[in-house]
């Protein structure tokens, strides 16, 4: 929208004026509503398809009384349960509604206009928008095999550089860094620089190499690490997410975190979900029965995509995908399109349940035949 069809942008900021929203998925509703069809099947947004364990279940019902109270501010009980889980200090955590709004909150902690931050091409598009948000300069790494090239990002870090930020497993490329390049890295970095290590989808990660960043927060006291439990443990509704990091660090962002910024509903469904192990497991079996499902299709279809150890896979059609999009929410399946990635030839595919998967897999081989 322009200038002259908003004159409120003429009163922002100027990088405010000059910012694209993230655009979610398309929600089931909204396309039904659209095309008047019924039964879609939405495949864009990585959603845990089994939704929450009985354990949050459970939790969720026996707070539905306790609405009407504000929830705990501090969050006590969740960042207990937290912090037993990963062996560290309830003053280590910092809660957010879902890991995006701790990523927000890092951005308006340690950046501003005149400071830069570093991040890599194709990934999460928050990044961008959270340093575009507070008005400091982005600089963006090229990718190397649409993953993160950690020479590349290194070689942008100067005395200017306050946050650097990396996704592993990186969405939308379901791309990942081992542990020893990532720790190495890490080791070069000066300690003016915080460094953010989002883990949204650490929970489906099998590779031996793949690193446990939280046993590193000594090492590095300027480290940053994120989870979410929208995805593996099924909360994406509630939005709660959560930050680890040393305790003085936490306590800056501390100032800066909004009161009840966690519902009650969320804390509460969240310190049952994180010992759920029962539900991660069947979670994360069934993504990786899925993604062999979806995988092996493509590859039948003679489709490249780009390995991926998330819960979704990213398919490069090779031409632009904007009509096989269009042709595939025809049928009744939502996928992602990351035009907004710079990556106009391909679609990213959340992977659901078999029925859900193998409808996806139906309709794509309809709109290619087509």
């Amino acid at each position: 929208m322009s200038h002259v069809d908003n004159p409120f942008l003429a009163l922002a900021a100027p990088w405010i004026a000059e910012l694209t929203p993230y655009v979610p998925g398309k929600p089931i509703t909204e396309l039904e509503r659209e095309l008047g069809i019924r039964d879609a099947v939405k495949l864009a947004s990585n959603e845990n398809p089994l939704g929450p364990g009985l354990k949050a279940r459970a939790a969720i019902a026996a707070q539905l009384n306790e609405l009407g109270r504000y929830p705990d501010g501090g969050g006590f009980e969740l960042r207990r349960a937290l912090a037993e889980f990963h062996n560290t200090s309830p003053a280590a955590i910092t809660l957010g509604n879902g890991s995006n709004d701790v990523l927000d909150l890092i951005a308006r902690t340690f950046l501003a206009p005149g400071v830069e931050s570093v991040f890599s091409e194709y990934a999460f598009a928050v990044y961008a928008i959270a340093v575009q948000s507070v008005g400091a300069t982005a600089r963006i790494a090229p990718a190397r095999d649409y993953g993160h090239d950690l020479n590349a990002m290194l070689a942008l870090v100067n005395e200017k550089t306050r946050v650097l930020w990396i996704a592993n497993p990186n969405n939308p490329t379901g791309t990942w860094l081992a542990a020893q390049p990532l720790k190495t890295f890490l080791g070069a970095l000066p300690k003016t620089c915080v460094v953010v290590i989002d883990e949204a989808y650490t929970e489906y990660v099998s590779e031996p190499n793949f690193p446990n960043t939280t046993q590193w927060l000594e090492t590095f006291p300027n480290l940053i690490v994120t989870r979410t439990f929208a995805k593996a443990h099924g909360l994406a509704a509630l939005r709660v997410g959560y930050g680890i990091s040393d305790p003085r660090l936490a306590e800056v962002l501390n100032r800066v975190r909004q009161p009840f910024n966690v519902n009650a509903l969320a804390q509460t469904a969240a310190a049952a979900a994180i010992n759920d192990r029962e539900h991660v497991r069947a979670s994360v079996e069934l993504n990786r029965a899925g993604m062999q499902q979806v995988t092996a299709a493509l590859t039948e279809l003679g489709l490249a995509f780009i390995p991926s150890v998330g819960n979704f896979v990213t398919v490069d059609f090779k031409r632009p995908a904007a009509a096989i999009n269009e042709a595939l929410l025809h049928r009744g399946i939502i996928v992602r399109p990351l035009v907004n990635y710079g990556l106009p030839n391909h679609l990213r595919v959340s992977i659901g349940l078999e029925t859900e998967n193998a409808l996806f897999i139906s309709a794509l081989t309809e709109v290619l035949a087509a």
